[in-house]
């Protein structure tokens, strides 16, 4: 089976190929991963500002230079890019992003008839809905791409009420990513982190209104009547809502004496941070996939997140520790506590096995070959 990965965004501030690639994980993890499902050659076209092409870890790079932008329009094409794939003659195109419909139209008129094109969403809902213009020109390219890739099905429906999909394309669930981060010995990740607590609480994420940090301070802060030993370390880049989460913290004696603010943490330190932890939480009112969560759960940390479709998918449907609604401060507190006053070891266990499992790049890369694999046979059908 013969795989071209098609990503048309770039970094304008990236020069070095190799930056890029070290940058894009989910690229070059989930080529990988074919690789070792036993798909092959595999090949990656990245549009980029010069154009050259290599080989690492099995995998062809080619990056093509056709003079756009980092982040071109929904209703930019490029030539180079589809000349490009068809240089490689693939079985499957698998193009990244719901944004790029002309280019997935531009494929389809270059490629052999027998070649599939599969679209794989990286927005979850969030893009659907808010450009009217990305679904005209949807509706335009018509049954170019043959399937459709989404981490939850909610995602899928929410794509097909808008009129991406046809009725004849089907959507196929899968995590658009995984991570290679592992559990280090949790008594040096302790020391090495400065992490406390019984149980230790870890939040990774941006301080955003998405991810509602005043929402999960609000539930921490009840839940210390049953967990008094808790202690919630905070890790995040964006931080615009920093200001509020401080005059939060501030104002209770309880959140100052038990929450420490970490800010940006590089990231080759975070399995120390994830390994040093108990329980993983974030407030999420959408996501596209979890990143954090799943790294989290790489690393043995209990998840205590929001019932939203795609950490339903990461939890196994919230068997592995507890979901929470979203803006619901109280229920945050009764899944802390249901978390919390469980056993943290076997929890701890169940949730790498699963990850393991379900959730890892071997994982990730089986589920991607045997999807192509039924996209093609319906393509010959």
């Amino acid at each position: 089976m013969r795989v071209v990965q098609v990503n048309c965004v770039f970094d304008n501030s990236l020069s070095d190929p190799e930056a890029l690639l070290a940058r894009y994980t989910t690229l070059t993890g989930w080529s990988e991963a074919l690789v070792a499902a036993g798909a092959g050659p595999v090949a990656v076209v990245q549009r980029f500002s010069r154009s050259l092409r290599f080989t690492k870890n099995d995998v062809e790079y080619v990056f093509v230079n056709d003079g756009g932008p980092g982040h071109p329009a929904p209703w930019r094409g490029s030539q180079p890019v589809a000349e490009a794939v068809v240089g490689l003659s693939p079985d499957v195109v698998h193009v990244n992003g719901l944004e790029f419909p002309v280019v997935v139209r531009q494929l389809r008129r270059s490629l052999s008839a027998g070649a599939a094109i599969v679209v794989q969403s990286h927005a979850g809902g969030g893009l659907i809905g808010r450009a009217p213009a990305l679904r005209l020109l949807w509706r335009i390219a018509g049954t170019a791409a043959d399937a459709f890739l989404f981490a939850a099905d909610e995602h899928a429906a929410a794509a097909r009420r808008a009129g991406l999909l046809s009725a004849r394309q089907p959507a196929y669930t899968v995590m658009e990513a995984s991570t290679t981060f592992e559990s280090g010995p949790r008594d040096v990740a302790r020391r090495a982190s400065g992490m406390a607590g019984a149980p230790a609480i870890l939040w990774v994420g941006r301080l955003t209104s998405n991810k509602d940090p005043l929402t999960v301070l609000d539930g921490f802060e009840r839940a210390l009547a049953a967990l008094p030993g808790a202690t919630l370390t905070m890790i995040f880049g964006t931080d615009e809502l920093l200001p509020g989460v401080r005059r939060r913290i501030e104002a209770s004696p309880a959140l100052g004496a038990r929450v420490q603010l970490v800010g940006e943490a590089p990231r080759h330190e975070m399995p120390v941070f994830y390994s040093a932890a108990d329980i993983f939480i974030v407030g999420s009112h959408r996501e596209g996939s979890g990143y954090a969560l799943m790294e989290a759960c790489a690393c043995g940390a209990v998840p205590a997140v929001t019932d939203i479709p795609t950490f339903r998918l990461l939890t196994a449907d919230g068997s592995l520790g507890a979901l929470w609604t979203a803006g619901d401060a109280i229920d945050c507190a009764r899944a802390l506590t249901h978390v919390g006053r469980g056993d943290l070891t076997a929890a701890r266990s169940r949730v790498m096995e699963h990850f393991a499992r379900a959730l890892s790049w071997p994982a990730v890369g089986r589920r991607a070959f045997d999807i192509y694999t039924d996209v093609m046979k319906n393509r010959g059908a």
